[in-house]
């Protein structure tokens, strides 16, 4: 059923055709609802009912509507229902400029938005020309980021997919443990999610004193809770039960639908941004890509826990490069592009201190005016269009941002994983039970921020 035609026709009946030499009556949903279609079949002693999961339930990891016809417990056809978390975001970002855009796009994903605010940045710099001129030490500090925030995206998939099974000790732990990771999240950056510390030309701030040391800290309590989950979840008889052989989906389907991540490396193919394009310099970390051969809801659980154990290696493989080149600059030199990047906080804990209002005002008038225009303005960016991507916890995100010139992006677009991987809904569920439906989309991961954006 389109979406626009049921609501431009709201009382419309469902019309009957015959389905030619079978005899067998097919059903044209012109308007109004499933539940007319699902009468009309009643009526003429059919033997399907089509019931809808959502948009409320909350094994669906959000917003999402799948409308489901099942004959008994078999879901004979599957369909997802997208849009009812739509916030406009990348229309948005057409309205203000290039740094504002961070704040939006950080918002997509919200289970993982360092992930956006990287990938977003990099285009920028790309279109600029400065991609060479940003700090090491930025970069380093960003691959840090994003690898702690792909540990606690996994978690949260973990987590839910228990819990979704009537496994409420799984969520409570790998939660507990997510909880970790947003301690140093919001030490490093001052917030728990969407954090907007990502930025054309490098990072916000430095990371404060004691950070890699509380990195380590948090890093050994994680790895003991992955155990515990490991325990729980691998060897499980009921948990692997419900997740072996359930969600198939092969390779050729993967590279027909176009998904990528951890559904994609479950049939055997070992495809990461990180090794294939390069970016941030993880062509000079040591880590593997974990594959499997199953192609199932087991295999993608696995995956997801090794991978894990990979981000978190990345990450102190980042703390002993952070430690050894010592404090340096986290912004690029060129002030026309630079936000203002060692901002000092007050001493009521809100706002600037005076030695940094004393800075910016008594240095120069021309120095005040820059700030003010840098700040409310926004720096011009060369016109062109630039496509980069990066490997997602769900898999590959690509931004495709269009300049012409101004100080505000001309349009911006983002290809998230998940609305990708969402199309193969139908595939995994087609055929099964409707208990299985649960299993097969939570092992896709979807995020719908990331879907409707």
């Amino acid at each position: 059923m389109s979406d626009s035609r049921a609501q431009n026709a709201p009382h419309a009946t469902p019309h009957i055709y015959d389905a030619g030499a079978e005899g067998l009556p097919t059903f044209e949903a012109s308007g109004g609802d499933w539940s007319e279609i699902a009468e009309e079949a009643a009526r003429l002693g059919e033997e399907r009912i089509i019931v809808n999961m959502g948009p409320q339930h909350p094994s669906t990891h959000g917003v999402l509507r799948l409308m489901l016809e099942i004959d008994g417990e078999t879901v004979t056809e599957a369909r997802a229902g997208i849009g009812y978390l739509h916030t406009g975001i990348e229309k948005n970002m057409e309205f203000r400029t290039w740094v504002q855009g961070v704040t939006y796009c950080t918002r997509m994903d919200y289970v993982a938005p360092l992930f956006q605010e990287a990938a977003y940045c990099l285009a920028v710099e790309k279109l600029l020309g400065v991609t060479d001129d940003v700090p090491e030490r930025a970069t380093v500090i960003r691959v840090l980021l994003m690898e702690l925030n792909r540990v606690s995206s996994h978690l949260v998939c973990l987590a839910t997919g228990g819990n979704e099974l009537g496994a409420t000790t799984i969520m409570t732990i790998g939660f507990t443990a997510r909880e970790e990771i947003l301690k140093v999240l919001e030490l490093i950056t001052g917030l728990r999610m969407n954090h907007a510390f990502i930025r054309p030309g490098g990072v916000a701030q430095d990371i404060p004193p004691g950070a890699l040391d509380t990195v380590r800290e948090a890093l050994v309590g994680v790895r003991r809770y992955l155990g515990q989950l490991q325990d729980l979840m691998l060897a499980n008889p009921i948990f692997k039960a419900r997740q072996v052989d359930v969600g198939h989906l092969s390779l050729s389907a993967c590279m027909a639908l176009g998904i990528t991540g951890p559904v994609l490396r479950s049939t055997g193919l070992p495809y990461d941004v990180r090794k294939a394009a390069p970016y941030c310099g993880y062509e000079t970390y040591d880590f593997e890509v974990p594959t499997a051969t199953e192609s199932d809801a087991y295999s993608r659980v696995v995956l997801r826990i090794e991978e894990c154990y990979q981000s978190m290696r990345i990450v102190e493989q980042t703390l002993e490069r952070l430690q050894a080149m010592g404090p340096g600059p986290v912004m690029v030199a060129d002030k026309k592009i630079a936000w203002p990047a060692q901002l000092a906080i007050g001493s009521d804990g809100m706002g600037n201190s005076l030695d940094h209002i004393r800075e910016i005002m008594g240095t120069s008038m021309e120095a005040l005016i820059h700030h003010f225009k840098l700040v409310t303005e926004g720096f011009r960016v060369p016109a062109g269009q630039v496509f980069q991507t990066v490997e997602h916890p769900r898999g590959e995100l690509g931004v495709h941002l269009v300049s012409d010139g101004g100080t505000r992006p001309y349009r911006a677009h983002f290809r998230d994983p998940s609305f990708n991987n969402l199309q193969a809904v139908s595939m995994l569920c087609e055929g099964g039970q409707i208990a299985d439906v649960v299993v097969a989309v939570a092992s896709l991961d979807p995020v719908l921020g990331g879907v409707d954006r």
